[in-house]
């Protein structure tokens, strides 16, 4: 079948502008090459190679070609397809070993073995092949995958390079004059023993045009022009590395002090930075002006490419706020311009402009958001430790923004503290800041909405209206319970005969994930593939199990087709530090979105790369959450500029870790929680308004994200303003996947209770709860009718 308009302008425009996603960490003089010609590439993902993560991130696109065929198709010669033959010969040798080891993970966690699997993945085992060979030029791509329901592990072979990497890398960059080593991964991986390799380009993962990308990189078609998002260091070197992956409890000892914001206030040296990268062009950076208008600073910045290759410059601002009540990192990103495409001797001229209001801490002693009295220092550059000093700013007296309550505290957990380093401010201009705001006092109530239509529905058809359209078996566990889009995640209910609408949700964020084809014969809709999430656990799953999930053998209805197009992940996304790009990736999706009729995008995902070891930061975008927050808030408006459809902010809070995700309870304190884990969600919701929330699994200091009303009535609703939808993560009343689990799991009714409207996929045991709940007075019929009128509302929206 041929490839349709959407998808050729969708993919026309990914290898275009996708290389804003890449970023050189070392380079030197040898690339771009002249012309393809012979090329020994090797590497595990050479043949392997990865567009994205698993699980909810996993979009199957109609054609995805790996690294190999992409040179071979752009005319090189590829000399080393004997080295790729012996690796994949050995690779499928290690497959049941891979089986046993996940098994034997599993019983040990108390997990079953099928869920456990989601996001584990087999370590690159040590291999002697040899490579002696001849060309123009060599790449060598590590690749390493990931996926949500388990972490990465901090072995050889996963965020540890093997030995045999190592070796072979160090070999064929002692032996080419032309060596790349490339990096096809969506975390950080320690380099430390492969540092002084002259060229290595982070191609990271992005989509279908994975491959494309690279070749037009190595051809100098294209310039990667993308900035860390996340500090690369050494593992011992990252701040209480090791208070993570706690089966029942993550204590965050760290504090504020997350990635940049520990290594730049400690001084303590990184392999690359966050917001480091090397492009193909060199780039002059000056200051040209610095003005006042009360709280705000405008600074003029003129950047000019020295170089004789086209591209692109991050120009980042930082501030250092002052310590006189609560202490602060050195510095914090607080704005960031990209150029446009500057060609040789080109310049531009731009203004970053900042606000004071929007720098505010958290003092969790008098619940209030302030504005500390002192110096404020900004800072411009083109990575997190390459600044220099712009202006300094006084604020004579603290000025309190808003009069809160404590909310998700944790009087008993005390956070580390940096002594951060000192700098002299010389003669540096000064501006006097100019307070003129008025205190905002929040007032906390019960968040309240009620249709009329809904108030005549009776208790049962209340109780579905705020449960999702369940069906039985697996498909609802994994997300694919959708009656209307054939592989979408799920669908608010079809069981309230005076509601003849639903919303069909889909998962992200790497594009639409619904199954690219189906059948419809006399017996209805029957799936023509096994959905990826479900291949993957196939080999854990009970034997008696598997004929349930395998696509019908004895069934030939019409063909259907849903051809969807897998985007750049979201690291990769804020990589490009590019709101106009984000924009346009959403725009895409929601293209797809409209010819597949689906309402809800469960995406953006914007939670915290706290850990370098989470398996899900592939889908996050950063350990930034000014820069989450951007890039979430410019995705939501590239999708919600069609009225008719919305997207789904997830998760909703402090998703950090995968390792019992379910029932893992996350210690922190109040500041922390508020100043780094929530800060990317209220800006978003702020500036894009997001038609959805998505609740967390986990716990925050003892309760279910989906179970606090603090959290949901409280901060989002109350303190954040927001009116929209909120729905819960895919859970059912009292279920754990875990057989040992410390926490009780959670519950359709306290759902409603905490004001969290939907509970989804939606099960019986949900349904159960909620009437129980109803009798025992646990619960109202007002509480439901608030929920299901919210989720009415929405339902109403969309339509």
């Amino acid at each position: 079948m041929e490839m349709l308009d959407y998808e050729k302008q969708s993919i026309k425009y990914l290898k275009d502008n996708a290389s804003e996603c890449c970023l050189f960490l070392k380079k030197n003089d040898k690339f771009p090459l002249d012309k393809p010609g012979d090329i020994c590439l090797v590497g595990n993902g050479i043949r392997h190679t990865i567009k994205g993560g698993t699980g909810s991130g996993d979009v199957v696109s109609r054609h995805f070609k790996n690294i190999e065929a992409a040179f071979i198709e752009s005319g090189f010669n590829v000399v080393s397809t004997d080295w790729l033959d012996k690796y994949d010969l050995f690779k499928q040798s290690t497959k049941k070993e891979y089986i046993k080891e996940c098994k034997k993970d599993a019983k040990k966690a108390h997990i079953y073995s099928f869920i456990y699997s989601m996001g584990y993945f087999e370590q690159e085992k040590d291999y002697d092949f040899d490579l002696d060979y001849k060309a123009d030029a060599c790449i060598y791509v590590l690749s390493r995958n990931s996926g949500e329901g388990n972490d990465r592990r901090n072995i050889k072979g996963d965020v540890l390079l093997s030995d045999s990497e190592i070796k072979d890398i160090l070999y064929l960059d002692n032996k080419f004059d032309k060596f790349m080593l490339v990096l096809n991964v969506g975390g950080v991986v320690d380099l430390s023993p492969v540092k002084d390799v002259s060229n290595i380009l982070l191609l990271s993962q992005l989509g279908v045009v994975t491959s494309d990308v690279l070749v037009d990189i190595v051809l100098g078609k294209t310039n990667p022009t993308g900035k860390l998002t996340t500090t690369w260091a050494k593992i011992e070197n990252y701040p209480f590395f090791n208070e993570f992956g706690n089966q029942d409890n993550t204590y965050y000892k760290e504090g504020i002090y997350v990635g940049y914001r520990y290594f730049n206030s400690l001084d303590i040296p990184v392999l690359f930075p966050f917001g480091y990268g090397l492009s193909y062009s060199n780039f002059d950076i000056k200051v040209l002006d610095v003005k006042q208008d009360n709280m705000k600073i405008n600074i003029e910045c003129l950047v000019k490419n020295i170089s004789s290759f086209p591209g692109k410059e991050v120009i980042q601002l930082y501030v250092s706020k002052p310590c006189d009540i609560l202490d602060n990192p050195y510095v914090e990103l607080c704005g960031y311009h990209k150029t446009k495409l500057l060609s040789k001797d080109e310049q531009e001229t731009f203004n970053i402009e900042v606000d004071f209001n929007s720098l505010y801490n958290y003092d969790p002693t008098r619940a209030i958001n302030l504005l500390q009295k002192g110096t404020y220092v900004l800072k411009i550059g083109n990575s997190s430790t390459n600044l220099v000093n712009v202006c300094k700013c006084l604020l004579e007296d603290e000025v309190i923004l808003e009069k809160l309550e404590n909310k998700c505290k944790n009087d008993d957990f005390v956070d580390f503290k940096a002594n951060r380093k000192e700098e002299n401010l010389g003669d540096l201009k000064e501006f006097v800041l100019k307070p003129n705001n008025k205190t905002r006092v929040v007032s906390y109530k019960k968040d309240e909405y009620v249709d009329p239509f809904i108030e005549t529905l009776s208790n049962e058809q209340l109780a579905y209206l705020c449960l999702g359209n369940y069906e039985s078996g697996l498909a609802s566990i994994v997300g694919a319970s959708c009656k209307h889009v054939v592989g979408g995640a799920g669908e608010t209910t079809l069981k309230v005969d005076k509601i003849d609408k639903s919303l069909t949700m889909s998962d992200g964020p790497a594009g639409i994930r619904i199954l690219a084809e189906y059948g419809i014969d006399k017996k209805g809709v029957y799936p023509t593939s096994l959905d990826p999430i479900m291949e993957k656990m196939i080999d854990f799953l009970p034997k008696i199990a598997i004929p349930f999930i395998k696509p019908p053998k004895n069934r030939h209805g019409t063909i259907y087709h849903q051809h969807t197009t897998a985007i750049p992940i979201g690291t990769a996304i804020a990589q490009s530090f590019n709101d106009d790009f984000a924009f346009d990736l959403a725009s895409i999706v929601a293209k797809e979105m409209k010819k597949f009729n689906v309402d809800l995008w469960l995406a953006p995902a914007l939670n915290i790369h706290r850990n370098i070891l989470c398996g899900r930061n592939f889908e996050y975008y950063s350990e930034d959450p000014f820069l989450s927050g951007k890039m979430a808030s410019n995705m939501t408006k590239g999708v919600q500029q069609n009225e008719k459809i919305g997207v789904t902010i997830k998760h909703f809070a402090c998703n950090n870790q995968e390792f019992n995700r379910n029932n893992n309870n996350n210690v922190l304190s109040e500041r922390t929680l508020r100043e780094i884990y929530l800060k990317g969600f209220e800006i978003c919701i702020k500036e894009s308004n997001p038609k959805a929330i998505m609740t967390s699994y986990n716990l925050i200091n003892g309760i279910h994200s989906s179970e606090s009303y603090e959290l949901v009535n409280d901060i989002l609703r109350c303190e954040w303003n927001y009116q929209g939808l909120v729905m819960t993560d895919w859970i059912a009343s009292g279920r754990s996947f875990c057989k040992r689990s410390y926490y009780p799991a959670p519950y359709a009714s306290n759902n409603i209770l905490a004001g969290n409207d939907l509970t989804m996929p939606g099960c019986k045991k949900d349904y159960k709860d909620i009437i129980k709940a109803l009798k025992n007075n646990k619960i109202t019929r007002d509480d439901l009718i608030n929920s299901a009128s919210r989720v009415y509302k929405a339902i109403l929206k969309q339509k």
